[in-house]
């Protein structure tokens, strides 16, 4: 066997290929945020229109994630992986073109678009490389990659734009993904007939239909609408509060606004081991006590008159608010057929866009009414933190609830 194939078909090489993915897309995603003052004052753009800017992504991104889903299930994920690398990464580039507002909006709409698919897509290969005991640990060790990405951007593009100027950023960094879109042709393998045959055995069968019909999945993409409104209204106006309202210069605020993320890749593959050891069928519970602990370290960060303590109540906010983000992704990976994966992960994550669509542009707004006061914004994804919550709360017993609907699906 080459050491080709032998990579290829090992699935611990394969989860990292599929997190250095997630890095890269969450890069060429966030990276945005940090070049936001600039593009601003090149582009004479204000608070409420530089929202709406950030929130073009989600509209495309949001739009297309259940179609995401289902063309995961139907044509596998590679060929929907590698199609999301090569159109995002364009729209990466073109970001660098970008000569007004309208421009704005439509590239970082197309960019969302590409990227739609990549979600799905990577958690059908985590079903299709792991057995279904391992899936929950392995797809947290990859989406950990959400707020390592996150806390890389600022790294990253800070130091860039002050050498190369936000433009030349943006053609660097889409010009990477192109890389992967080769590594992933090379190493990512549709699963053996005899594999996909196996799995299908031994999982019950469940529809498209089936699962568009349970409580259990829509109460699931509530709890996660609620909880990724806080965390992308985190990460987008994280950077430009630091600069604007605890007046740090654009290299230590790069630095202070990864913190919290790096936290939170911590958190996310600590939670996940958390979760499969002390939580299997009790998840809900896991989330609303760390919702409700990022919520309170969130009020804590900005209403302390204090520089240093507000650095700490970002980052143990992040921290409890990323842990969640395990307990709410575990749940269909380990109940669910391979072949509803793609389907499943793309209804949830479409909750999570639409919130990404309304977070950015809604504080966007209340900054601009609030006369660049911050508040409002952050009172705002404090109150979206409160729904995860009351969603979670009316959660029953959600393991077997899917369980149950698989079953009866079978039977029937």
């Amino acid at each position: 066997m080459s050491r080709v194939a032998a990579l290829a078909r090992n699935k611990y090489f394969i989860l990292v290929l599929l997190f250095a993915g997630w890095i890269i897309s969450y890069l060429d995603r966030m990276v945005l945020s940090v070049a936001l003052t600039g593009i601003g004052k090149d582009l004479h753009l204000s608070a409420a229109s530089l929202g709406v800017v950030l929130s073009s992504f989600f509209a495309g991104y949001a739009l297309f994630q259940i179609p995401g889903g289902w063309l995961s299930d139907k044509y596998g994920s590679k060929k929907l992986m590698i199609i999301g690398f090569v159109t995002w990464s364009l729209f990466t580039i073109f970001t660098g073109f970008a000569w007004s507002l309208t421009s704005l909006l439509l590239i970082r709409f197309f960019f969302g678009v590409g990227e739609s698919g990549f979600p799905a897509a990577s958690s059908k290969a985590i079903a299709e490389y792991f057995p279904k005991e391992e899936r929950a640990k392995a797809q947290s060790g990859m989406l950990s990659s959400n707020a390592f990405g996150a806390g890389l951007a600022p790294l990253v593009a800070a130091p860039m734009i002050l050498w190369l100027g936000w433009r030349n950023m943006f053609f660097v960094i889409g010009c990477i993904g192109f890389i992967f879109v080769a590594l992933y042709w090379i190493f990512i393998r549709k699963p053996s007939q005899q594999e996909v045959q196996v799995q299908q055995e031994t999982m019950k069968k469940l529809s498209t239909k089936d699962l568009l019909r349970l409580p259990t999945m829509w109460k699931l993409v509530i709890a996660w609408f609620g909880l990724d409104i806080v965390l992308w209204g985190f990460a987008s106006w994280l950077p430009s509060y630091l600069l604007k309202v605890r007046h740090l210069d654009l290299l230590h605020a790069g630095f202070v606004a990864s913190l919290p993320f790096l936290a939170g890749g911590i958190a996310m593959v600590a939670g996940g081991w958390v979760v499969d050891r002390y939580f299997v069928g009790k998840e809900k519970y896991y989330v609303i006590v760390v919702d409700v602990l990022g919520a309170l370290f969130l009020y804590l960060m900005f209403t302390t008159a204090s520089l240093e303590l507000a650095v700490v109540f970002q980052i143990l906010s992040s921290f409890f608010l990323y842990a969640g983000f395990a307990a709410i992704w575990s749940l269909p990976l380990k109940v669910l057929p391979t072949d509803i994966i793609g389907s499943a992960t793309g209804m949830i994550n479409f909750g999570g866009q639409v919130a990404g669509f309304i977070s950015p542009m809604v504080m966007g707004f209340l900054i601009t009414a609030f006369n660049g006061s911050y508040n409002a914004a952050f009172y705002f994804l404090v109150f979206s933190a409160i729904i995860s919550v009351i969603a979670c709360l009316t959660l029953g017993d959600a393991h077997k609830s899917l369980n149950t609907k698989a079953t009866s699906a079978h039977i029937s």
